[in-house]
């Protein structure tokens, strides 16, 4: 069995920082995913920003499985990353600033715990003072668990546009390094 490319500590680097991306867009696809089923279960119209949460987790998963396939195959060429995972930095701040807005201003400590119900009972406890609100922050205010679920999305967003700025500067670096190692070397000595 092949152990994969060795482009040495950025190769190393590029690995790991794909496996936490991978960690974070899963760990955000299965909550964002539980939010929008405690709302569909209520009844509700999921909003859009949750539902564009989703959509770009879920491109964001793909991409980022798809390249790192090629990359350890040794057939990626490194100008792809370069320009994939800059457009889903983009994309990423764009989440984490849309759904962290309203949520920076929740204390999740504050909220009940739910009266003897936790989770999805304390959740559609609360549909009855928020039907009719299709403010996600209103809903994630409904419980420690929902507000601290929402949170979590939140900061995940936040580490992945780290993790996304992180690996496109390496992919660069990657870029140009492979592109030095097929350069024929110049010679010096005969030119003339």
């Amino acid at each position: 069995m092949q152990s994969g490319p060795s482009y040495g500590a950025l190769g190393a680097t590029f690995t790991v920082v794909r496996a936490m991306q991978i960690i974070s867009l899963i760990s955000i696809i299965g909550m964002t995913s539980n939010f929008i089923s405690l709302m569909v279960q209520s009844s509700q119209k999921p909003p859009s920003v949750i539902i564009g949460t989703l959509s770009v987790t879920c491109i964001a998963v793909l991409y980022v499985a798809i390249t790192y396939i090629l990359y350890f195959d040794s057939v990626l060429s490194f100008l792809v990353p370069v320009v994939g995972d800059s457009l889903l930095l983009i994309a990423v701040i764009v989440v984490a600033t849309t759904v962290g807005k309203p949520l920076s201003y929740l204390d999740c400590a504050a909220l009940p715990s739910g009266n003897g119900n936790s989770g999805a009972g304390a959740f559609i406890e609360s549909v009855k003072e928020n039907v009719g609100k299709v403010n996600y922050w209103v809903w994630a205010g409904a419980s420690r668990t929902t507000c601290f679920e929402m949170k979590a999305i939140w900061g995940l967003s936040i580490a992945l546009c780290v993790l996304f700025a992180f690996s496109a500067v390496c992919s660069a670096c990657l870029w140009k390094q492979t592109r030095e190692e097929k350069e024929p070397a110049k010679d010096i000595e005969n030119e003339g």
